[in-house]
């Protein structure tokens, strides 16, 4: 399991972003227009480091881990990469356990549920806005010009079908997601979050998705599954929003129109 081995390597110097021990240094993509970033595990992670109440400072970049995905984190001279293994990492480092109040059933499930969320429900996202959505709102959400959006595209077209999602048509690919959100939605109910009256590790995974379909989707069938069906998972999203992001208006562009202070 990756709570026993963690990739781990030597940094190379951040010229102005050096921390003091103990705390984490987020290295994350520029913040987004209307939730703080564009894509959803760098959400996943800070929204897990204001839950843990784990001190932290931000480094907006566009330079990938050595995995190269992001975001990734430098921690007391190291760096760790994948949003997860940072998260076992510091919970390890600071003793941390978002899940104590869950039972060993209630916590399978949820890691169950994160799995769906990562490894199914994530490639019906990727696919929809990168592979079949119109590119040139891409481009805007994210600050890049056409050409390098439809290589992207490219790039992570062969990255899905390698994955065995983009071997599907996007009919099949729409169908496989809106069932993985029906089933979130059925989970959560009437629940204030995903496992009940108070916020786990599993929220930080499923907010960091859903902001995407919620605050940055083009319009498409998930944005109108949470508008018209899956009413309780956007309202979960606003929940989540006030309670771990009460200064969200300074974390975002609000559309290019601001420069983000946090």
């Amino acid at each position: 399991m990756c709570n026993e081995v963690l990739p781990l390597h030597r940094p190379k110097a951040y010229v102005g972003t050096t921390c003091p021990p103990g705390t984490v240094l987020l290295h994350q993509y520029p913040r987004g227009d209307w939730a703080p970033s564009v894509s959803p595990f760098p959400i996943k992670l800070e929204t897990y480091l204001r839950m843990a109440n784990i001190p932290y400072k931000n480094h907006f970049t566009v330079k990938a881990s050595a995995k190269g995905k992001c975001p990734w984190m430098t921690y007391n001279g190291v760096d760790v990469a994948d949003s997860q293994f940072c998260i076992d990492l510091l919970n390890k480092e600071f003793s941390v356990d978002l899940n104590k109040h869950l039972s060993a059933e209630e916590r399978a499930v949820a890691l169950a549920f994160r799995k769906l969320i990562e490894e199914d429900l994530y490639w019906c996202g990727l696919l929809e806005r990168w592979v079949y959505g119109d590119k040139h709102y891409v481009a805007k959400l994210v600050k890049l010009s056409y050409m390098i959006i439809v290589y992207i595209s490219y790039k992570l077209g062969r990255n899905a079908w390698a994955h065995g999602m983009g071997r599907h048509s996007p009919e099949d690919v729409r169908s496989v997601g809106k069932i993985d959100l029906l089933a979130l939605s059925t989970f959560l109910g009437n629940k204030t979050f995903f496992m009940g009256d108070e916020p786990s590790e599993i929220d930080c995974a499923l907010f960091g998705a859903l902001a995407q379909v919620k605050w940055h989707f083009a319009p498409n069938i998930y944005t109108q599954l949470l508008k018209d069906e899956l009413v309780n998972l956007s309202d979960y999203c606003e929940r989540m929003k006030d309670r771990i992001w009460p200064d969200w208006d300074d974390c975002i562009t609000h559309g290019g129109t601001r420069t983000a202070t946090k």
